[in-house]
């Protein structure tokens, strides 16, 4: 099945389809834009239909998994829309100037909703968590790697007890052997990263605390977590690992980073004197 065929051959396929199937193809056909931007679960919620029968559902219509599915979808969609990055006079648009403006406004409304999302309470929950941990650790997947990493640099000017581990496979070793005293981060955009989900299960055994750092507040990932942080920053599944996602995420980051130094000024500013020294000899 092509891109462009996806709502096609599920139209053509339909008198096929179970009636479950029916009810996610009848969404998804009437909510095309909508369904860019949800989970598998927001759409399961949709259809009151189990998260297990849209997985099924994306393999009839003949992809791998859901996020293949928006993909394809996506991409449908971006081959039969009109360029919209013409004017009406038919010449390239915007200019320098307007993608300067463009890229600002979709910064600072990711950041605004991010904002707004965030639940004070679930802020405070995951600092005492932070506070009390023996280690913790963050993890991530592709782009969100990335955010883990900042994650554990910005925390380590204050705390020793941080660690962060790119490999899944160390990662999957590392929360076996993890208790109750320590505390997992888990950052995935989507909230169904099959690495992370795995993580989480297995953490979710060991008894170790986990925060996750995502878009929706129903995924996959959360139903293993202690404490949702839900970022605002739109991404379609063109957009993977888009600069507005990391920059929501890094904003809730350095919430933690600016609450858990409020609550402990002592120590946290002699550990970044310390810090700051360490590495003053390779400045020049």
């Amino acid at each position: 099945m092509t891109a462009n065929s996806l709502l096609m051959d599920m139209r053509l396929s339909y008198n096929q389809f179970t009636k479950t199937e029916k009810k996610i193809a009848d969404f998804v056909m009437g909510n095309v834009n909508r369904v860019l931007f949800m989970s598998i679960t927001d759409l399961a919620d949709a259809c009151k239909v189990a998260d297990a029968s849209v997985h099924r559902f994306c393999r009839t219509v003949g992809v791998k998994g859901y996020q293949e599915f928006k993909m394809k979808l996506s991409l449908g969609i971006a081959a039969t829309e009109p360029d919209k990055d013409l004017d009406k006079s038919g010449e390239a648009a915007p200019s320098l100037s307007g993608i300067f403006d463009r890229v600002l406004e979709s910064h600072i409304t990711a950041l605004k909703d991010t904002r707004m999302l965030l639940d004070m309470k679930a802020v405070e929950k995951a600092v005492d968590m932070m506070e009390k941990a023996r280690n913790i650790y963050f993890f991530g997947i592709g782009n969100s790697m990335l955010t883990a990493q900042e994650a554990r640099n910005k925390f380590l000017r204050v705390i020793n007890k941080v660690n962060c581990i790119s490999d899944p496979h160390m990662q999957a070793m590392s929360v076996a052997m993890s208790d109750s005293d320590d505390l997992i981060f888990i950052v995935s955009y989507s909230g169904s990263t099959k690495d992370s989900i795995y993580v989480a299960e297995i953490a979710r055994k060991s008894g170790a605390g986990i925060i996750g750092i995502t878009r929706f507040l129903k995924s996959p990932l959360t139903n293993y977590t202690d404490v949702i942080l839900t970022c605002g920053a739109n991404e379609g599944p063109l957009e993977g690992g888009s600069m507005g996602a990391k920059i929501s995420q890094l904003y809730i980051i350095d919430i933690l980073f600016q609450e858990y130094c409020r609550r402990n000024p002592e120590i946290s500013g002699e550990n970044n004197r310390k810090t700051s020294r360490a590495v003053v000899e390779k400045l020049y």
